[in-house]
């Protein structure tokens, strides 16, 4: 038995070189709707989401570390997921699931995304991609950045990985 939702799975691949097309404002709501629908532990949805189209912006965030945000200077939509931690103690995870939801939801309209970590990431400069990325968008000490997830119609094509690559050795029935 196979499913849309599966075969999204299947396809959906990181893109880091995104199109210059900008996306829609329909597109974004739906994306936005996602996000808001993710689960979150006892409904406590302590996520918040700071939507990035400006690429001057885009390109500071994509300077926050020194590895694996680069990608954002050329995105035309990057969606920031920070959380209130005192509003929930598994604030991580309900960010994690929500920028999943972006990623899912981006990918069955026809966009393809990568996520860029922030949390706990160094800024290459003896501070922190968090205090960074606070800055540029003027987020208040409570909160916390998870990650940034850039968005947008692709300008490279990557197939899928194949289900032979898929490690079924770390896959355990009843105990480890």
């Amino acid at each position: 038995m196979d499913s849309l939702l599966m075969a999204l799975i299947r396809e959906r691949r990181s893109i880091r070189v995104f199109d210059t097309r900008p996306v829609e404002e329909e597109v974004l709501s739906l994306l936005l709707e996602a996000a808001l629908r993710s689960p979150s532990s006892r409904g406590r949805n302590p996520w918040q989401f700071i939507v990035v189209r400006d690429p001057i912006c885009l390109s500071a965030l994509s300077e926050v570390k020194p590895h694996g945000a680069g990608f954002l200077a050329g995105a035309p939509l990057g969606i920031v997921i920070l959380a209130d931690p005192a509003q929930c103690d598994v604030w991580v995870e309900d960010t994690s699931i929500a920028a999943t939801y972006i990623q899912l939801a981006a990918e069955s309209l026809g966009l393809k995304s990568c996520w860029a970590q922030i949390r706990l990431r160094d800024d290459g400069q003896e501070g922190m991609a968090t205090d960074v990325t606070r800055e540029i968008l003027s987020i208040p000490d409570r909160m916390e950045v998870a990650s940034i997830i850039g968005v947008g119609y692709p300008a490279e094509e990557k197939k899928g990985h194949p289900k032979s690559d898929l490690d079924y050795s770390k896959v355990h029935y009843e105990k480890f």
